[in-house]
């Protein structure tokens, strides 16, 4: 009965493609209601043999479910198989439970939409499920990067849904564009691994793996290699110098900004290192270029968070701050943290996102906060969960953010005293952004207009629930991964990964926390978070920054001009030199080139046209003088 779920893994992925099938083939022919029930049933039935799946894998079964052999050329054999152990049942948990609220939350949400493109957005999220279950399912760098493509591929058709709007269009091409620089080095570490081992399967029981295999490679080879794929990582999962995307990415509806920032994409490039762990436990700088890069990034994007007016956006930087902790938890050795920040974050990120659409559906598509305030007398339950993903996010014990960022945070004080130092800070900020979104929206009176006030009202069942059993996760989805310090043999997840990061626990050099030290980390950690939330509190429900940014404020606001620099620097430079091939090599040299051999064959041949004259004198006349030619040549030939 076990083996035959775990055999049956392939239904994970296939059934959200069969709805994207279903969906995408039959869009015109199909009601709303069917679509919304083919696009949620599929998905729901993917989360409950997920489910099945992972407590057999809790059970301490295994499996890896060969299929056929993919690429098999000369001694490199790369099959389609799919890898069931802790960390891919994880991750199917995560990705097929919260994006099936997800999509139950878009029936509700897209309802206005005509019923052509309603069915092409679930198809679309379909696909978007399917790729990322391929990503976590590959049991091979190969299949993980086919998947890696596909959320790519879907994000770019998702954020430019709105197809008609250039900017959105936009948007989508530069999360496009953004992800196949990482992309690029992700191919190359890939290629490298082929080069070096030739394999690129991540272990086998005969141990030919690249996990098996990786003493074999030298020290420059782990650092490349870590290297590369970290810059693939940085492309999915928003790190500096690759974030500027996800932002914008706020172009799509807004249950598509839950699932790209919550349950899909952005995780991949943690999913990969956490996947890859050995390899980084063998490279300690890139462990370090990890760390600084991830916690550069949350403190960059926290401080943006501090200065935005839309609702989307302060969350769409605080999802860049987030990646950044869990990051900075990859560099400093701590991959459960990293692992279970990942999964605390899917629940009360994808609950803000999903709160904030309700709102937004609530104004009639206001997304800016300083025209909304009072909204909790309006929305009871969007205004409570809403409230406990903010608590959760700001890391308040018992709540699920408290836990995961503590892990980190411990972590980081054990490898460099300033990584825990500035992770405060930026925990700090987190807390403050959060607050004063939370208190201008839904505190205070309202400033919407007449109208909006008159039709605000809280939203369908459709969207509430999953706001419900999200606010109940966010609550209590810390409780598996209790520390040590608080309650013995608690963190039930570190003892269910525990095979996944064995080997790095070998070659890692442990330093316990003394249970002061560690008590004295949370204190003060939760602290200054809880002051930040007095603060914003105090300060934004009383009276909210209505008017436009000034100071150092407006460079907050403005996002540092980042945009503005990567125009300056990158895209206006490649966009003249387009022009200049277009202009100059491609009309005034190739064209003048491809035109002038045209215009010179039409030349030659009205020209010798003219030999056909029709007279037959004429043609015996050239007859005699090409063989007088012919033997005057053979003449000087021979001599």
């Amino acid at each position: 009965m076990m083996n035959s779920i775990l055999q049956s893994v392939w239904l994970v992925p296939v059934l959200p493609l069969i709805g994207f099938l279903i969906n995408g083939l039959f869009r015109n022919q199909l009601s709303k209601s069917l679509v919304s029930l083919i696009g949620c049933g599929t998905l729901l039935a993917s989360f409950v043999v997920s489910i099945l799946i992972f407590l057999d894998v809790k059970n301490g079964h295994t499996h890896v479910a060969h299929f056929f052999d993919f690429i098999s050329v000369g001694k490199l054999s790369i099959p389609f198989a799919f890898q069931v152990d802790q960390l891919s049942s994880l991750f199917l948990l995560i990705i097929t439970g919260v994006g099936f609220f997800i999509h139950l939350y878009s029936t509700a949400y897209m309802h206005e939409e005509e019923g052509p493109h309603y069915a092409r957005y679930f198809s679309y999220l379909n696909l978007f499920v399917f790729s990322m279950l391929l990503l976590v399912l590959g049991s091979n760098f190969v299949i993980m990067f086919i998947g890696w493509e596909g959320v790519g591929l879907c994000s770019y058709l998702l954020i430019g849904y709105w197809f008609k709007n250039t900017e959105y269009n936009n948007a989508a091409k530069k999360a496009f564009v953004m992800n196949r620089i990482g992309d690029l080095g992700f191919l190359l570490a890939i290629f490298w691994l082929i080069a070096k081992l030739g394999t690129v399967t991540y272990s086998t029981p005969e141990h030919t793996g690249v996990f098996d295999l990786f003493s074999k490679l030298s020290a420059t080879d782990i650092t490349g290699i870590t290297l590369l794929l970290f810059v693939g990582a940085t492309g999915k999962s928003a790190q500096i110098p690759l974030y500027t995307w996800l932002p914008d990415a706020m172009a799509g509806p807004t249950p598509v900004s839950a699932l790209i920032h919550a349950a899909t994409m952005v995780t991949a490039g943690i999913y990969m290192i956490a996947r890859s762990n050995i390899l980084y436990t063998m490279a300690p700088i890139t462990q370090t270029v990890v760390a600084v890069i991830g916690l550069m990034t949350a403190l960059l994007a926290a401080t943006i968070a501090l200065k935005q007016n839309d609702i989307k956006k302060v969350l769409a930087y605080s999802t860049v701050s987030q990646l950044g902790y869990m990051f900075l938890g990859l560099g400093v050795g701590a991959y459960t943290g990293a692992v279970f920040h990942v999964m605390t974050h899917a629940f009360f990120k994808a609950l803000l996102f999903l709160g904030a659409g309700s709102v937004i559906h609530a104004m009639h598509h206001e997304q800016d906060i300083r025209k909304m305030g009072g909204l909790r007398k309006h929305l009871p339950i969007t205004h409570i969960t809403f409230l406990l993903g903010c608590i959760a996010i700001a890391g308040i014990p018992p709540f699920a953010g408290f836990f995961s960022k503590d892990e980190i945070l411990a972590a980081a004080w054990e490898s460099n005293k300033l990584y825990w130092i500035l992770g405060v800070a930026g925990a700090a900020m987190t807390a403050f952004y959060m607050f004063r979104l939370y208190a201008t929206t839904f505190l205070g009176s309202f400033r919407g207009t007449e109208e909006q006030r008159h039709h605000v009202h809280e939203s369908p069942a459709a969207m509430t629930i999953p706001l419900v059993v999200l606010a109940i996760l966010s609550v209590v989805g810390g409780w598996v991964g209790i520390p040590e310090v608080l309650m013995k043999n608690a963190h039930s997840l570190e003892h269910f990964l525990s095979p996944i990061f064995a080997e790095s626990a070998k070659h890692a050099h442990e330093h316990a926390l003394d249970h002061n030290t560690e008590y004295l980390l949370m204190g003060v950690s939760v602290a200054i978070a809880a002051i930040a939330i007095f603060i914003a509190l105090g300060r934004f429900s009383r009276n909210p920054e209505l008017g436009e940014p000034a100071g150092f404020g407006k460079v907050l606001a403005n996002k540092w001009y980042v945009d503005e620099a990567y125009n300056a620097i990158i895209v206006k430079p490649i966009n003249w030199f387009g022009k200049f091939l277009n202009s100059f090599i491609e009309r005034d040299l190739i064209d003048w080139v491809v035109n002038g051999v045209g215009k010179l064959v039409n030349y030659t041949s009205r020209q010798v046209r003219l030999i056909q004259s029709g007279q037959v004198g004429s043609y015996v006349l050239l007859m005699v003088l090409s063989i007088l030619l012919f033997f005057v040549i053979q003449f000087f030939l021979k001599k």
